[in-house]
């Protein structure tokens, strides 16, 4: 039967006092009721005493004792604590059913959720345990302004933590559990810049210095030219993101180009292990892009096609894909053995940044090559000073009139 049709013969059956609404309303009821006893955690006894227990959960003491002289008395107890919960759950309640729809639905990624349950149990774990009912616009903004001086928070850290925010009190409003607006909330709020940490480093410590850019592909082609290796040459010569570089299939590296649409992704599973997948879509949207490759690294390339000319995938090692720790570690092992400063996979990519801003080339061009929506972030995240104190001195020399 179609749902109109149902819908029209249900209509008629109530009209004519054919459907007892009474009667209905209260087998309803008694089912909701059934439900909710069935998902009670905790076992329902009789005691030699002859009284019914059972636990119901507690945020101080994990759990508390309940005691009634019959079952049904017992019964009604776990129905209306459990009823009383689906009213009024706890903030963090709420964020599950928030992160849970956005992972079902496709909009997160597992990793996404991982790090997004990650910032929730570093700041939220004790605001968590409110009942959303009970949080008042100004209990938001004083715990705001509180745990960015706890926690240290930088501005990045307080806009993972507000997208937390803006989830979990948006999908309140939704549900009636609360009747104010937390855009409204948060837009009104004054944070001084200064409550922030800045997470500021120096330049060397976020790109590799000429010199030592120089020393580590000297170091890699005089050693063993594995596709590891090979990679990460590839890497300084492209810029290309860690995941990405990881993620080249056969078809994605040309003789003059590499073209990039995926990404390798990194999450736990259920059981707590480490995950590593191919996303077949990169970071941002302008991540997609064709990224070209210099003449005089052309060498780079036929030389990963001659050890891999059959592969899936462009790095691969005993028939399996290599994931992006692998090149990693190996960046770690030649910094160690050159005596340079350790620094991860991304610096590369933030070397090969500063080196376009320096070369003067157009800033459409930049933008392209690195997958960025606008030369900003390029400035403004990736370009630093690259010169060693040596080169400095020598520059400084140089000058006229000091």
């Amino acid at each position: 039967m179609e749902r109109k049709e149902l819908n029209d013969v249900l209509q008629y059956a109530l009209e004519n006092g054919m459907i007892d609404v009474k009667y209905v309303q209260e087998q309803i009821a008694l089912n909701k009721r059934k439900e909710l006893i069935e998902k009670h955690p905790y076992s329902i006894w009789k005691g030699k005493e002859g009284l019914w227990h059972t636990y119901l959960p507690d945020a101080e003491k994990k759990r508390i004792h309940k005691r009634s002289s019959t079952r049904q008395g017992i019964e009604d107890i776990v129905a209306d604590y459990w009823k009383a919960q689906m009213e009024n759950p706890t903030v963090k309640d709420v964020y599950e059913q928030w992160i849970t729809g956005k992972l079902s639905r496709e909009e997160i990624s597992v990793a996404t959720k991982n790090r997004y349950d990650r910032k929730f149990s570093e700041c939220m774990e004790v605001f968590g345990r409110r009942k959303i009912k009970s949080v008042s616009e100004y209990e938001i903004e004083d715990f705001i302004l509180n745990i960015i001086h706890e926690k240290n928070l930088t501005a990045k850290g307080y806009s993972n933590l507000r997208t937390l925010i803006y989830g979990i009190f948006k999908l309140a409003k939704k549900k009636k559990y609360i009747d104010f607006s937390i855009t409204e909330v948060i837009s009104d709020m004054e944070i001084s810049r200064k409550a922030f940490r800045r997470n500021q480093q120096p330049d060397e410590a976020l790109v590799f210095s000429e010199e030592e850019t120089d020393q580590i592909i000297q170091y890699i082609i005089s050693s063993q030219l594995d596709l590891i290796n090979l990679g990460l040459l590839l890497a300084f010569k492209t810029g290309v993101r860690p995941g990405e570089l990881a993620a080249l299939k056969k078809e994605d590296l040309l003789d003059r180009s590499v073209d990039v649409h995926r990404t390798e992704i990194h999450y736990q599973n259920e059981d707590g292990e480490n995950v590593y997948e191919v996303r077949d879509f990169p970071k941002t949207e302008a991540g997609i892009r064709t990224v070209l490759i210099p003449k005089q690294a052309l060498w780079i390339v036929k030389e990963i096609k001659r050890q891999n000319p059959f592969g899936e995938y462009v790095f691969m090692k005993n028939g399996k894909r290599i994931r992006t720790y692998s090149f990693t570690w190996r960046l770690k092992s030649i910094c160690q053995k050159l005596d340079i400063p350790i620094r991860s996979l991304n610096k590369i990519r933030k070397t090969y940044g500063t080196i376009l801003l320096d070369s003067g080339a157009e800033e459409s061009f930049i933008i392209s090559q690195m997958g960025h929506t606008d030369i900003k972030t390029t400035k403004n995240y990736y370009y630093k000073d690259r010169k060693s104190m040596r080169q400095k001195i020598e520059a400084i020399d140089q000058v006229a009139g000091l």
